[in-house]
């Protein structure tokens, strides 16, 4: 520990969240050159690699991930004891780590944190929103103490534990000529301007093999690959998109609509997932039992 100072491991910390050497040097703030003679200090004293550096983002290795998970863990107790000893102690108490789709955030998580907040007042919940394939790496590290993601997007390392079943839609502008109609089908869509997602997403890989069964083809006008800026992009008077349903706002909306869309009828399930073998314990059991209850009833 003689070569290791408190700055290395702030260093390692930040880097390991913002997955850019370039933002975590901002962060604290030094030069990018001296965050990375930090990272180097901190890799020879511990005589391993930490971390992949490649020209886009920076990932952690797997020694990389345990030690960060480790060190997370201190470091918040180290901060909560100092603030103790000051007075002025941040009242929480347990963490719990949630990785899930951002369309089941708005659609539903929101209302389950809110139930189990109200029992568990002094316990922080960490939502790390993402995309499926995202969130699908995250639990497999082990990285969350469970997630929320949809059946597409799953493989060995996870276990999955259905919430809801729910149908694509397709999302247009009221003032959009399918807005009138009861509901469509994907020939009927296919002469309009459309908005897809990108070969990253989830939803494309489930949406292109249900349509490839079925010998239907859609040439995207326009791709990208959040559900929320195809959304934007159908606001803006750009094309029409097919989302699931729960990627549609909530409320009443003034510009859009969703559309029930068939022939086919595509839907995916979506439910909770763990790494596979490892044990939920202590508020992290309470709040998947509040997402199993909360969703399941209603």
């Amino acid at each position: 520990m003689a070569n290791i100072d408190l700055d290395d491991l702030t260093a390692f910390k930040i880097l390991a969240e913002t997955s850019s050497f370039s933002d975590a040097a901002k962060t604290i703030p030094i030069s990018q050159s001296a965050f990375s003679r930090r990272i180097e200090k901190l890799e020879t004293a511990l005589d391993a690699r930490l971390v992949e550096r490649t020209t886009r983002r920076v990932t952690l290795t797997a020694v990389g991930r345990d030690f960060y998970r480790n060190i997370n863990r201190i470091m918040t107790d180290l901060d909560r004891t100092v603030l103790g000893v000051k007075g002025v102690a941040d009242p929480i108490y347990n963490e719990v780590t949630v990785a899930c789709v951002p369309s089941a955030v708005n659609y539903f998580a929101s209302d389950v944190i809110r139930t189990f907040n109200k029992n568990n007042p002094n316990t922080r919940v960490r939502l790390i929103d993402s995309s499926s394939n995202d969130v699908l790496l995250t639990i497999a590290r082990g990285d969350a103490d469970f997630g929320v993601n949809f059946v597409g997007s799953l493989d060995n390392e996870v276990e999955f534990e259905p919430l809801l079943e729910e149908q694509f839609v397709v999302a247009c502008r009221k003032d959009h000529e399918l807005a009138k109609h009861l509901s469509v089908t994907w020939s009927e869509i296919s002469e309009f301007p459309y908005i897809g997602s990108g070969k990253e997403s989830g939803n494309r890989l489930i949406i292109d093999q249900t349509l490839a069964a079925a010998g239907i083809k859609m040439n995207s006008l326009f791709e990208t690959q959040h559900q929320t800026t195809i959304i934007g992009l159908v606001e803006a008077g750009l094309g029409i998109a097919v989302v699931p349903s729960m990627a549609m706002p909530r409320r009443e909306h003034p510009l859009l609509v969703s559309v029930p869309l068939g022939d086919p009828v595509i839907s995916r399930v979506v439910g909770l997932i763990r790494k596979r073998g490892k044990s939920i314990d202590g508020v992290a059991a309470e709040l998947y039992e509040t997402f199993l209850q909360t969703v399941t009833s209603s």
